[in-house]
């Protein structure tokens, strides 16, 4: 059996769980999120925990226990508290701006690039080299500050680029004038 998958998850006051047509629902002070689950788990909802339980001792209803059982911890605590990502920016004249709801990046290249934010991701600009993503689904917070790291990718020689604010870049010695000829 899964290790992840027998925890059961605890519903903090003021969520709200429901399933209905094997899509479950969450619903608390910061929004309401939704998943869909397969036939190889089934959801128990009691009034403070939920557990998921596979349909058998299968490999695959294993597998599919701790997944949905991380998913919909991922969204009881996302409607309950949300999640963030902070991103550094590193170079001279790399800098951050936010209009509205583009984000405008100057990256070193000719033009800045301006990314469009996405609808339930809010981006906060705290100073022009910080930029904080939060939302409610860990998933699209995740993949939004991924995409804007791509933009960038810190390089190995002098730091330069957008990292993770926990992210460790390890540096790499660059060339050496040698004497000989």
């Amino acid at each position: 059996m899964s290790r992840i998958g027998k925890m059961p998850i605890t519903v903090p006051a003021g969520v709200k769980v429901a399933v209905k047509d094997e899509v479950i629902y969450v619903e608390g002070p910061k929004g309401k999120l939704n998943c869909k689950t397969r036939d190889e788990v089934i959801l128990k909802i009691g009034k403070e925990e939920i557990n998921v339980e596979a349909i058998d001792d299968s490999k695959a209803a294993n597998s599919y226990q701790g997944l949905y059982r991380q998913l919909i911890n991922n969204m009881v605590v996302g409607v309950s508290t949300g999640y963030s990502k902070s991103l550094i920016i590193n170079g001279v004249g790399f800098r951050a701006d936010l209009k509205g709801d583009v984000l405008s990046l100057n990256l070193g290249f000719a033009q800045p690039i301006d990314v469009i934010v996405p609808q339930g991701i809010t981006v906060t600009v705290e100073t022009p080299t910080k930029i904080t993503l939060s939302g409610i689904d860990k998933q699209r917070v995740g993949q939004v500050a991924a995409e804007i790291r791509s933009l960038r990718k810190p390089e190995p020689y002098k730091g330069k680029g957008i990292r993770y604010e926990d992210e460790v870049i390890r540096r790499k010695a660059g060339k050496t004038a040698s004497g000989k000829k």
